[in-house]
């Protein structure tokens, strides 16, 4: 087993309960969607932190060879990842019964999870930005795919107005598939 294995078993384990946490959640809110309103807000919410964790496991293996097996790379990644676990199950309620309506729940938790997403990212371009370099940062493709992101989730976290805060994870969710074909 190679070192960058032995790391990533621990974060993908962490990673793949998160994307867990998270589709039980939507599980038990749609099962209760006859007496609960799911909404917008709360959907997009869900999906954004999935692609996220998703991207952010992308980015664990393309730094496979770089990573060294260490203290620090292993305590670090587990914050990053038990932070991604923790948002993720902030999206959805517990008991999605207890809400009529599951917006009142994405007003309550969406700073917190939007937060950990941002810290997460943070973290990510600070790993990447040290490990391999930045490439061509200053590129319209990295203007807008990465770099694009941290105001609109700023301006995500700090809005008041819900319809502000959905055309930001619009924008924020549209991002990965324009990444996939924006080369």
């Amino acid at each position: 087993m190679s070192g960058f294995e032995f790391i990533f078993s621990l974060f993908g384990l962490i990673l793949g309960l998160a994307l867990a946490e998270g589709l039980g959640g939507l599980a038990r809110a749609l099962k209760a969607s006859h007496r609960v309103r799911i909404g917008w807000p709360t959907a997009l919410l869900g999906l954004f932190v999935s692609c996220d964790v998703v991207t952010f496991w992308m980015y664990g293996w393309s730094l496979r060879n770089l990573l060294p097996l260490s203290w620090p790379v292993l305590f670090g990644g587990f914050v990053v990842t038990a932070i991604y676990f923790v948002a993720a199950s902030l999206v959805f309620p517990d008991d999605p019964e207890e809400w009529s309506d599951l917006n009142a729940h994405f007003d309550k938790q969406r700073r917190k999870v939007l937060g950990g997403i941002f810290l997460c990212n943070v973290a990510l371009i600070a790993v990447t930005a040290a490990f391999s370099g930045l490439r061509n940062p200053d590129s319209l493709r990295a203007l807008v795919l990465s770099w694009s992101f941290f105001p609109v989730a700023g301006l995500a976290i700090a809005a008041r107005d819900r319809r502000i805060v959905i055309a930001c994870l619009v924008w924020l969710i549209a991002l990965y598939p324009l990444s996939a074909v924006w080369h």
